[in-house]
């Protein structure tokens, strides 16, 4: 049945990740329901004990000899404080057991969190970045934050539906033991209403897994929203976002509903069953095979609990289908991660020293049919500065995707010091490049940790303080920094959005050069810059010609002035490379022309 192959596959995926510590868990439920099936069975004869009075003990029926015979070897079968006080002690043995199990059972939920939120970080760490282009934030908060603390959820409930037909089985297995003709109807009655039952799990799972999906809209909505509250508030245009916001909320709504009703029918119908069951039980027992009160009594108990924990497998089977589509989505997530996971090489790069080298490269995006780059080829040698100038769209910041390995070629190959780019190990060659780009990077945290990004505390280590300040100093922006009223230690703010566009340019600047790179890439650095500020980075950058390989992106063409080489791409090809004064005295090239309209 699809049930078990269902049961199977999620035990499976929980196992993946936290073991065989699993089955302890289910171990300890075992115990404890057979402990206190146990416990109440002893009921019975207490009762024979208390009608015997003191006198003796008849020795009841033979479907109870077992425990009679415990009683004897502990010598209180014929007593009510001994049997009473046994009871007691069976029942706090069964509590120590529930403690110790629901303990446990909370030490695997903080381990499976921390498991999976772990190994997911470090899957999308290691993701390849045409995976990560091709997904939206929202997703990706959605899955790591939303789904995996739901999918946690899910684990506490599938337990819980395991543990409950442990601790049924328990209790219909010691009530077959004294009667087991009944114990026979209350198996067959509950299989009976986990087949009617069938239908609804399969709406409230398809329900979860819709919850799931549009989870992740709602997320793509707000991560939209909020990082881009200053333009829609200015403009006036929150409410072209509000309509999808409110859209998927009410989905989500709808499905929530929908949930807690199925939810609500199953909580409603678990006490009449029972209670409909025991009555039936009652008529059989009394009225067609006239047996005694005290086995009916004890019987009574283990079915109505039986019947209670069979209704409760549903329950929480159910409650599990609510969430069972997260499950899905982060088990999914972490199968695509690893078929999108980055190829890295194992030889780890020495410092740079020689060049790097493009041999008739071509890249293109997906199933395009235009190469975005065509037949590239060119030599960064070390410590040279070399510019790369085109309109928009010619290339260039897909050449320096292809400088940082971030992107592949299809055709062609990379050398940096004579090895190709496939066998590079990625971190050993991204730990040596420095990369401010036209989009800043700064995150919501003071100042010193934006340029040394928690590599050391700016208030405690000392060396750490000179390297921030001197990095500072040199993109020029330590005066305004010493200004603030608290300094380094100042709060810059979600994104630096206390800071003015040139500030967050000057200290992503300043981060970079703290790093002290092999490589430094600029990608449009003095874009955001006033004229000030740009002239400040225009001598950090010329101060650094000679000591590191610099290689800039321009579009004021003034910032290139001093580049050793410079190459001007038109619709992915390289049209024309040379000195600065070299391309603006021909007359005829491109990049003269380019000169004079910004000179105008």
């Amino acid at each position: 049945m699809k049930i078990f192959e269902n049961i199977t596959y999620y035990l499976s995926v929980y196992k993946a990740f936290i073991g065989r510590r699993l089955y302890l868990v289910f171990a300890l439920t075992a115990l404890a329901a057979f402990t206190e099936a146990f416990g109440i069975t002893l009921i019975l004869p207490l009762i024979e004990a208390a009608e015997a009075g003191d006198g003796g003990f008849d020795g009841g029926s033979s479907a109870v000899r077992v425990i009679y015979g415990i009683l004897g070897f502990l010598g209180i079968e014929g007593s009510v404080v001994g049997i009473l006080l046994f009871i007691g002690v069976v029942f706090i043995g069964k509590g120590f057991l529930k403690f110790v199990e629901g303990g446990y059972t909370s030490f695997l939920r903080a381990q499976l969190m921390q498991e999976i939120k772990a190994k997911m970080f470090q899957a999308y760490q290691s993701m390849d970045y045409s995976y990560y282009a091709h997904n939206n934030t929202g997703h990706f908060i959605n899955v790591i934050n939303g789904q995996v603390n739901n999918f946690i959820r899910s684990f506490d409930t599938f337990t819980r539906f395991l543990t409950m037909i442990i601790i049924t089985v328990s209790y219909l297995t010691i009530a077959f033991f004294l009667a087991w003709n009944f114990a026979l109807m209350a198996v067959g009655i509950g299989f009976l209403l986990l087949f009617l039952f069938k239908f609804l799990n399969s709406y409230v799972q398809e329900l979860s897994r819709k919850t799931a999906t549009e989870e992740g809209e709602l997320n793509k909505f707000l991560v939209q929203t909020i990082q881009s509250f200053k333009y829609l508030a200015s403009t006036n245009q929150l409410q072209h976002l509000r309509s999808g916001v409110m859209a998927s909320i009410k989905k989500l709504a709808g499905y929530m509903f929908h949930q807690g009703t199925a939810s609500a029918f199953t909580a409603a119908i678990r006490e009449p069953v029972s209670v409909i069951f025991l009555l039936f039980v009652i008529i059989i027992q009394v009225a067609v095979f006239d047996s005694p009160i005290a086995p009916i009594f004890v019987a009574l108990l283990l079915f109505h609990r039986g019947m209670q924990h069979m209704i409760g497998i549903q329950d929480d089977w159910q409650r599990t289908m609510e969430k069972i589509g997260s499950l899905e989505m982060v088990v999914e997530e972490f199968d695509i991660l690893e078929n999108n996971k980055e190829k890295s090489g194992k030889i780890i790069l020495p410092p740079f020293s020689d060049s790097i080298v493009l041999e008739n490269v071509y890249f293109k995006y997906g199933n395009k049919e235009d190469d975005v780059l065509r037949d590239i080829s060119i030599e960064i040698p070390v410590n040279q500065m070399i510019a790369f100038v085109g309109d928009s769209g010619a290339g260039k910041s897909t050449l320096i995707d292809m400088l940082t390995l971030l992107l592949k070629p299809q055709r062609g190959k990379i050398y940096i010091d004579g090895v190709q780019s496939h066998e590079v190990d990625l971190a050993s060659w991204r730990s040596q490049i420095g990369y401010v780009s036209q989009e800043t990077v700064v995150f919501d945290d003071t100042i010193a940790n934006n340029i040394c990004l928690w590599k050391g505390d700016f208030n405690t280590d000392n060396d750490v303080k000179q390297k921030i300040k001197e990095a500072s100093k040199r993109a020029y922006i330590d005066d305004f920094i010493q200004s603030l009223q608290d300094g380094y230690n100042t709060m810059v703010g979600d994104r630096g959005i206390r800071l003015s566009g040139g500030q967050r340019q000057r200290l992503f600047i300043a981060r970079e050069l703290y790093k002290n790179p092999n490589l430094l890439i600029l990608d449009e650095a003095t874009s955001s810059l006033d004229t000030e500020s740009e002239r400040f980075i225009q001598k950090s950058i010329d101060s650094l010609k000679g000591s590191i390989t610099v290689v800039i992106i321009a579009h004021r063409l003034s910032t290139i002035r001093n580049a050793d080489l410079i190459y001007v791409i038109d619709d992915g090809r390289i049209i024309e490379q040379g000195t600065y004064e070299e391309l603006s005295l021909n007359r005829k090239s491109r990049f003269s022309r380019m000169v004079e309209i910004q000179s105008l």
